[in-house]
């Protein structure tokens, strides 16, 4: 009995122990991803405000990390009455999620989605964006905005986990969620100077470095591979899990890319590899909700569908005036939006054009449609409330010399002679 009873605790410690080792490497590629938000976005905009961008995500890190420890993560994953938890700090004890990884890890990782979800804002109000305004709207989101959408997601007591919604890795909580909180503070913040003539036509403003951006998507594309797999949140006995997951992540964003690629050529006779970076980001961020439930062929499709919708959407947001720099309301939230429904059309469990079934793709339309509307509708508020008080949006004349120069005093660029 006691050698038995030695060799189940042996076991029980190695799985924690490999377990810990998993999540804290996916976490750790979680958290390099934001470097990849800092290139893309800087690449995209103007060399003038470089620095600005790199500084938003930075204090994406900082402010909205703090927030997330000091509140957010309670209200995520505190003692749910389905809706909300008012938990503080990192709760000890069990939180109904069968985990083999300490509380303290597993915040870690959930930060590392937060400070994601928040990041995707930061390249809808490029560019013309008070900075002080920015970090307290990174703290409200951090702290109670995105929590409220994860408890309903992912805690055990949240009202969509009881429903069934799947969202492995945030299509919707992280992506949907972010993306139209990005089109709330794009509208109130309006578009950059120049941007739009009388007539409504739109002029393009190019970033000022591809390569950067490329190298940032890179970035991006790699994380992802922490970002879904990581969402398993242990590897003993999940290993098939992490690999369909994976399979599914990978061929859904080189789908969506080459969606992209042929979309573009066939509409302006040229490849736009600006958009092709998005149509990979657009394949990731559509299989992210379903990549544990679907089949690889239909990982395919999802990233195919992706990377033509998000074409579309760049289209049709600037019809509607709305300036979205580095196109985060068309990968993001549209393609979040998307990716979420397409749980309930290519589930092998569940899905309408798999089994024939309605009840899942009901709950997943129901329940990214409320995410949704909520990101917008809270943003829309917040974004108004400080613009009427401290203000959100530079001068004119300081917008038209650069962030840099007026905020920070220093360039990105500098020569010397």
């Amino acid at each position: 009995m006691n050698e038995s009873a030695t060799l189940a605790a042996q076991q029980v410690e190695l799985t924690h122990a490999i377990d810990t080792v998993w999540v804290a490497l996916c976490a750790a590629l979680i958290f390099q991803m934001e470097g990849g938000f800092a290139l893309l976005e800087a690449g995209f905009v103007r060399s003038k405000n470089a620095v600005s961008i790199i500084a938003k995500v930075m204090i994406d890190i900082m402010f909205g990390g703090v927030a997330f420890y000091l509140v957010g993560f309670g209200i995520a994953y505190g003692k749910s009455n389905g809706y909300w938890a008012f938990d503080t700090g990192i709760m000890e004890g069990d939180l109904g999620l069968g985990l083999t990884i300490s509380n303290s890890l597993f915040w870690f990782i959930q930060m590392g989605f937060a400070v994601a979800a928040i990041s995707i804002v930061s390249g809808g109000v490029a560019e013309r964006m008070k900075m002080w305004s920015y970090a307290i709207y990174v703290a409200i989101f951090s702290a109670i905005l995105y929590p409220l959408a994860a408890n309903w997601v992912w805690n055990p007591n949240g009202w969509l986990a009881l429903r069934g919604f799947n969202d492995f890795a945030g299509s919707a909580a992280i992506h949907a969620m972010g993306g139209f909180a990005a089109l709330a503070g794009a509208i109130v913040l309006g578009p950059r100077l120049g941007k739009y003539n009388e007539d409504g036509t739109a002029n393009a403003i190019p970033g000022h470095n591809l390569t950067l951006s490329a190298v940032g998507a890179f970035i991006l594309w790699f994380g992802w591979f922490g970002f879904n797999p990581g969402s398993t949140l242990g590897a003993v006995g999940k290993w098939d899990l992490i690999g369909s997951v994976a399979t599914n992540t990978f061929l859904a964003s080189a789908a969506g890319g080459m969606a992209t690629m042929l979309y573009t050529f066939i509409r302006y006779k040229k490849v736009d590899i600006t958009m092709v970076i998005n149509g990979v980001l657009a394949g990731l961020v559509a299989i992210t909700a379903g990549c544990n439930v679907v089949s690889p062929d239909s990982a395919l499709i999802i990233g195919l569908i992706a990377g033509t919708i998000v074409d579309i959407a760049v289209v049709v947001v600037d019809k509607m005036k709305v300036d979205d720099p580095v196109g985060a309301v068309a990968v993001h939230g549209v393609n979040g939006f998307f990716g979420t429904i397409a749980v309930g059309l290519f589930s092998q469990k569940n899905g309408l054009f798999i089994t024939g079934e309605s009840a899942q793709f009901i709950t997943q339309l129901i329940g990214v449609s409320v995410i949704s509307v909520f990101s917008f509708a809270t943003t829309f508020a917040i974004f108004m409330a400080l613009k009427k008080t401290m203000g959100i949006r530079l001068s004119h004349k300081a917008e038209s010399a650069g962030i840099d120069a007026v905020e920070f005093g220093v360039e990105a660029y500098t020569t010397f002679e």
